[in-house]
C-alpha cells in the first residue's frame, strides 16, 4: 500500500540543514526524464541544488551540479537507481564552501572559430592562463569543418589590449578568427 503524503515526515526547509556542500556529476547516453530523475531523488533526500550547467554533447547527456544538504553516501545511494540500467554514471564528492576571490576580474567574452583542427583550445587557453585569467564558462561545438569556442572570461584589470594581441597572433597561426570583448557583469 502506498503511503499518502500525509503520512511522509514534514520535510526540513533549506535553512535547516546546515550540512555540507557536495559536486555532484551526471554523465551518460542522453533520455528524457534524467533531469527529473536526479533532482526529484535530491528533492526526497532535502538536498539543495545551488547550482548546475547541463548540456548534451553528441547524444550523450552530461550534468554537474552543487548542493547542499545530505552526505556523499546518502546522495550515492538515492542515485543509484537513477543509474542502475547502466546507461548513466553519477558521481558524488564533498566540496568545501564557496571561496570568494580576492581580486576580481575584468568579465570579457572569447569566441573563436575557423576549421577544425588539433590545438585550438590549448592555444587560446594558454594564452588566458599566462595573464592570469580565469576561465568561468567555456562551451565548444563542432559543426561539420568548423569548430566554435565561446568562453567567458576574467581578465586581470587593465591586460585586455595585450591579451587580444597575443590571442590574435595565436589565431593568425592556427588560420581562425578569435574575438575579444568586455562583458557587463551579470547581476542576479
Amino acid at each position: 500500500m502506498k503511503a499518502s503524503q500525509e503520512d511522509a515526515p514534514p520535510r526540513p526547509t533549506v535553512s535547516e540543514r546546515p550540512r555540507g556542500e557536495l559536486a555532484i556529476t551526471v554523465i551518460g547516453q542522453d533520455r528524457p526524464g534524467i533531469v527529473a530523475d536526479v533532482s526529484e531523488a535530491l528533492a526526497r533526500l532535502g538536498a539543495n541544488l545551488t547550482d548546475s550547467t547541463m548540456t548534451r554533447l553528441r547524444g550523450h547527456f552530461t550534468w554537474t551540479l552543487v548542493c547542499s544538504g545530505p552526505g556523499a553516501a546518502e546522495v550515492e545511494a538515492a542515485l543509484a537507481p537513477v543509474a542502475a540500467d547502466g546507461r548513466l554514471l553519477a558521481t558524488v564528492r564533498e566540496v568545501g564552501a564557496e571561496v570568494e576571490a580576492t581580486v576580481a576580474g575584468e568579465p570579457h567574452l572569447m569566441s573563436v572559430h575557423g576549421a577544425d583542427r588539433l590545438g585550438i583550445v590549448a592555444a587560446v587557453t594558454r594564452v588566458l592562463a599566462e595573464v592570469g585569467g580565469n576561465i568561468t564558462d567555456l562551451t565548444t561545438r563542432l559543426s561539420g569543418p568548423l569548430y566554435v569556442l565561446v568562453a567567458e572570461v576574467d581578465l586581470p584589470p587593465g591586460t585586455a589590449e595585450s591579451v587580444a594581441k597575443r590571442l590574435a597572433e595565436v589565431a593568425a597561426r592556427l588560420d581562425v578568427e578569435v574575438t575579444l570583448r568586455a562583458t557587463e557583469t551579470d547581476v542576479l
